[in-house]
């Protein structure tokens, strides 16, 4: 029996972020993972998408859209398999790299799958037996897996999850994406960049779901010039074939609103949302609580209603992002090892890598009217920044809002270049409490994309220098 002051089960962002930290605040701490050192977002998810995305880009740029430029390729050849090696060579390095970081931090890695025996024990199934594991604390951090849509079964070859849709070798001539989300949306991008005739099939009225419709227009558009399908408030009813073969062409029933359609498919991704990791392990047994959804009811410091258990990231309710997850685990962290410390997020920051990119912090318009804040909004083109043009990157826009009150900044949304990287700005800026004032009042290095902040809430008080605004427009 091996005794540690915590033990973290899940070594994706959440749970490795927080044993590194446990173990840095001078807790003896063990970390319990059974498949991927670095979790489904840096092996399969995040960080392959990412890569994959900015491949498919770059060869899509250099066949379509460096003429003007006076660059011309006489022929831009693609190896499917090769842009996969270099991908899963991203992947493995980062992968060590966090294997290292655990064992240079003191941190006992155990691979294996865990199963409560009670609140202060652990037993874990590793490849050479079982063993028990005890600790004053336990932190739960086991992550999320694609949700299955009943009548299109998953069989990993021609019917996928985003796991094996990153990891294609060859290019399929038509792909079908259910579900048109951050994750769907991201991958569909890829493969219509690469070749490939890509249809997404929503169930609700819009892609991307509850994003403010201004953003999407420019992604649909872009969708559009690639060639993409979409059908919105569309069903999935399920395959004609009963059991299709793993490398047959696949016939897809929807329902829409003009009635039902076949789609044809070499491969069709099912990307219709994510469950929590929280069967297996006996947390029911234990006692732990868990909602309607399975996801587990925690307090603000992240503490489940068993004390001494603690749970972060996808496993609980809230933004099922890697970032929020990395945060949640530094915060139970400092709270095993006796700092006050709770979640207190003013916003989260979440981007699309879609193309343009969408990013957003704070509050919606939508939001903020039906709670009944009065506000301001300022909106600055892309087209009108100088190294948008540069880049030959004009598409979209920044979107400020604004307390007509305080003047405090409430929310931001961007579609554009580089929107991932520019809303980290926007989020301190909600953090800190900023004004309006203080964006304006900020020197931004020129020639910049983080230029369109200060215009944009300019432009709220119809004071942006670089588009013009009628008199009769001002307030």
């Amino acid at each position: 029996m091996k005794q540690f002051d915590a033990v973290v089960v899940g070594a994706g962002p959440g749970g490795y972020v927080c044993a590194i930290r446990l173990a840095q605040l001078g807790k003896k701490t063990a970390i319990i993972e059974k498949q991927y050192f670095g979790g489904v977002c840096l092996n399969v998810g995040c960080i392959p998408s990412k890569a994959l995305i900015h491949a498919a880009d770059f060869y899509w740029k250099m066949k379509n859209e460096t003429g003007g430029m006076g660059i011309s390729a006489s022929a831009v050849d693609l190896d499917l398999e090769k842009m996969q090696a270099w991908k899963n060579g991203i992947v493995k390095k980062l992968s060590t790299g966090v294997s290292s970081l655990l064992k240079m931090n003191g941190v006992e890695s155990i691979k294996g799958i865990a199963q409560f025996k009670d609140a202060k024990t652990i037993e874990v199934i590793t490849p050479n037996g079982r063993e028990l594991v005890t600790a004053d604390a336990f932190v739960i951090a086991t992550g999320s897996r694609s949700v299955e849509l009943r009548g299109v079964a998953f069989n990993g070859k021609n019917i996928i999850s985003s796991t094996e849709a990153l990891d294609l070798k060859l290019l399929p001539k038509k792909l079908v994406v259910i579900g048109g989300g951050f994750i769907g949306l991201e991958i569909g991008f890829v493969y219509a960049k690469l070749g490939s005739q890509v249809t997404v099939v929503e169930a609700l009225d819009q892609i991307l779901p509850n994003t403010d419709k201004e953003l999407i227009s420019p992604v649909e558009k872009r969708m559009k010039k690639l060639g993409m399908n979409v059908y919105v408030k569309a069903k999935a009813l399920g395959l004609k074939e009963k059991n299709p073969a793993e490398n047959s062409l696949l016939h897809l029933d929807i329902e829409t609103v003009e009635g039902q359609r076949t789609l044809e498919a070499d491969a069709i991704l099912v990307s219709v949302g994510r469950r929590p990791n929280t069967d297996g392990m006996g947390l029911e047994d234990l006692g732990i609580k868990l909602d309607t959804k399975k996801f587990i009811p925690t307090d603000q410091a992240c503490l489940t209603n068993i004390p001494g258990i603690y749970a972060i990231g996808d496993v609980t309710a809230g933004p099922l992002l890697a970032h929020r997850a990395s945060m949640d685990g530094l915060i139970v962290a400092a709270s095993i090892a006796g700092e006050r410390s709770f979640k207190d997020y003013k916003t989260v920051p979440w981007a699309v890598f879609s193309d343009p990119e969408i990013a957003a912090c704070g509050l919606t318009e939508k939001e903020l009217q039906e709670k009944g804040i009065k506000y301001r909004a300022g909106k600055f083109p892309f087209a009108a920044n100088a190294r948008s043009l540069t880049l030959n990157s004009t598409e979209g826009l920044v979107k400020v809002l604004i307390d007509e009150g305080s003047d405090a900044v409430l929310g931001v949304h961007i579609v554009g270049p580089e929107a991932s990287s520019l809303i980290a700005e926007a989020a301190l800026a909600i953090e800190m409490g900023a004004t309006a004032e203080d964006i304006m009042r900020t020197i931004h290095t020129h020639p910049t994309l983080p230029e369109v902040f200060p215009e944009a809430f300019e432009a709220a008080y119809s004071k942006a220098i670089h588009i013009f605004k009628p008199e009769r427009e001002r307030r």
